[in-house]
This record gives structure tokens, sequence and C-alpha cells, in this order.
């Protein structure tokens, strides 16, 4: 018996493809495979959208080996692209160690691995890449931006890089991260252990403590700020600074 995608899950992806217009036929789909959670779920679910005619799509996963220790073993990240048709590359690269002597470790790593995802993706004649962000992910995003910057943001389901002339995807923005949790009682795959040293410590994982505290104290909180991160909400802002 082939796997299956359960309903409740296709249908969130399939709204969010078809609201925001994340896939069309004839893509070329470069899934940024880091080997966690989320990233495996979403190799799972396109791989089988796909083959199941979803999706008219090719779809295709890349990892990158930051190169910290322990080093990631491909053979399970491949097992598991083979199990749904997803043709698998594995790349290594000296990411880890570099960032870990930047000022801003976390944002640097971010940029470095988007930009050699991007790179392959050109290279390769991909013309999208898809990321794993759920929908936690936009709402501690959206929250985090304005702790921290000082900006009224979050990342986009679509959007599109003039520079590499790539669209990048997020498929998964309307599942919560408790879902994908749940979903690895049907996928066949165990996460590989996460190596970043700053794991655990990051102003995410504060933003993400922060939210569920005040949540359960009141739990309309990430209701609320869901709704506040969508365009067309009311808005009032005091004008911004006189010039002196």
């Amino acid at each position: 018996m082939k796997p299956s995608l359960p309903k409740g899950y296709n249908q969130k992806i399939l709204r969010a493809i078809r609201e925001f217009d994340l896939i069309e036929p004839g893509d070329r789909i470069l899934i940024g495979f880091s080997g966690g959670k989320d990233s495996a779920f979403l190799v799972w679910a396109l791989g089988l959208m796909a083959q199941h005619r979803i999706i008219q799509a090719e779809v295709v996963a890349l990892t990158l080996d930051l190169g910290l220790e322990p080093r990631l073993d491909p053979e399970p990240l491949g097992e598991l692209c083979a199990r749904v048709g997803v043709e698998f590359h594995y790349l290594p690269t000296g990411i880890g160690p570099a960032v870990l002597e930047a000022e801003d470790p976390c944002a640097t790593c971010s940029f470095l691995r988007n930009g050699r995802l991007n790179r392959f993706a050109r290279k390769h004649n991909f013309n999208k890449v898809a990321l794993a962000h759920h929908h936690d992910d936009a709402v501690e995003t959206f929250l985090m931006s304005m702790l921290y910057s000082g900006q009224i943001r979050t990342f986009l389901p679509k959007a599109f890089l003039d520079r590499t002339r790539i669209t990048v995807i997020r498929p998964l923005v309307y599942l919560r991260e408790a879902e994908i949790i749940a979903a690895q009682e049907f996928i066949p795959y165990q996460p590989v252990a996460r190596s970043c040293p700053y794991d655990g410590y990051t102003y995410r994982q504060i933003v993400k403590d922060l939210l569920a505290a005040l949540n359960r104290e009141n739990p309309s909180v990430y209701a609320n700020l869901s709704q506040a991160m969508r365009g067309g909400r009311p808005i009032t802002l005091w004008p911004p600074p006189k010039r002196r």
C-alpha cells in the first residue's frame, strides 16, 4: 500500500498553495532539507503530492551539511526522499565553523544557508525553493520582529528574489508546529539530532517561551497575533518622528 497524506494535512497545504499561488504546473522545486522534523515533513508531503499528481511539479531535496559535530549522516535523509520519489542531493559546507566566529551567529547562519541553497537552485535551473516554515514560525517571527527590531513584519508565504530570480515558497504556513510533531507517527523517519551549540538559547526560543506563557494565561493571545499579522486589519500608529 502506497503511503498517503492524511486529509487534514493535505487540505491545509492545498489551501496555502491555492491562496498564495505557491506551485504551478511545470515548476522545478528545490526543498531545503535540514534533516529536522519540519523539513522532513515538507519532503514527505510535497513528494507524495507530486506522486499522486496533486501538484504538477518536479520536487528535489538538498541537504547542506554545515560542518558541525556530530556530523550529519545523509543516508537516512536519502532513504526518506527515496520513499516518496524525491531526488536527493547532499552538499558538505563549512558554514557552521564560520558562523561560530560571527557577531550574530543566527542571522549569519540563516544568510549563508539561504545563499548557498539559492545558488544551488539557480545553477541547476530550479525556479522555486521550498522552505519548511510553519504557522508558529510566522507568528513568532512577527512578535520577534516587533520586540527586537522595532518593525511590524513577518516572512511571506511567497517571495520573489530579484537577485537570483528564485521564488521562495512556504507551503506549510497553515500547519501548526504541533501538527508536524504529530505527523512523526506516520512518517518513517527519525529527525536528526541538532548540532547547533546555540539551539535553545536564541532570541527565537525566548519569544517561543514568552508566547507559550502568554497563551497559557490567555488562550486568545496566539490567535490575536495571527490575526494582527494579516493585511487589512485596523492599524493605529504614531506618525513618524519629525526631523529637526
